[in-house]
């Protein structure tokens, strides 16, 4: 009996080896093909959620996979801790093997954070733009005739047509007609990776985060 506790105990470590080396071996892949989708000039660190891995392996499908992009920069606009989760990846270990192109995720989603930097970067001439992670507020000076006024407003965040889109509210200081003259547009929407468009958008302490999807996203060799 103890010799069979013994030899089970040892085929369990080497099972737990060989998983732990073959899934090291498939992320390594993952990252190159993520890298190469992305466009990267850098391999991005991939997790494989799950265990044990080989079971999923011999399946080819992984219901979830996490990549961290890192800071990158899109259509000119940086984008700090881009991050994402591919779901339900088919990814069949011969395809793996023999490199064949036909890797895809059925959903993947990213999030990244623009910084109050970036946000006030883009605010119109005279705007300065601040936040708390729970508001975003402007103040500044915009011409009424030929006279500067001061104002100050607060500012909605959504998506607009695939980009994210500040819209002054509840303006002090100038008539809520002049409130245009404080919207405008952070210019992004098309430039992201994997073709994903922006889906949602919220305030964080570090800025805006926003989520971007898209579905049956390849991953080339």
């Amino acid at each position: 009996m103890r010799k069979l506790i013994v030899f089970l105990f040892i085929l369990v470590v080497l099972l737990v080896a060989v998983d732990r080396v073959a899934v090291a071996g498939v992320e390594r892949d993952l990252s190159n093909r993520i890298a190469a989708a992305a466009d990267l000039s850098g391999k991005p660190t991939v997790t494989i959620e799950g265990v044990p891995f080989l079971t999923q392996a011999v399946a080819g499908r992984y219901p979830e996979v996490r990549f961290d992009l890192g800071t990158l920069t899109y259509g000119g606009v940086p984008v700090q801790d881009l991050r994402g989760v591919a779901n339900d990846v088919t990814a069949p270990l011969a395809d793996i093997i023999q490199n064949r192109p036909d890797i895809r995720a059925g959903r993947l989603t990213v999030r990244g954070t623009l910084t109050q930097a970036t946000i006030d970067k883009y605010a119109p001439d005279g705007v300065k733009v601040s936040g708390n992670g729970r508001r975003l507020v402007a103040s500044g000076e915009v011409a009424v005739g030929a006279n500067p006024v001061k104002f100050n407003a607060e500012l909605r965040v959504d998506v607009a047509d695939g980009g994210i889109r500040l819209t002054a509210e509840r303006i002090e200081g100038v008539p809520d007609s002049l409130a245009r003259l404080v919207n405008y547009t952070i210019p992004f929407k098309g430039d992201l990776p994997f073709d994903v468009k922006v889906t949602g958008v919220r305030n964080v302490a570090d800025g805006l985060e926003f989520t971007a999807e898209a579905t049956d996203v390849p991953f080339r060799g």
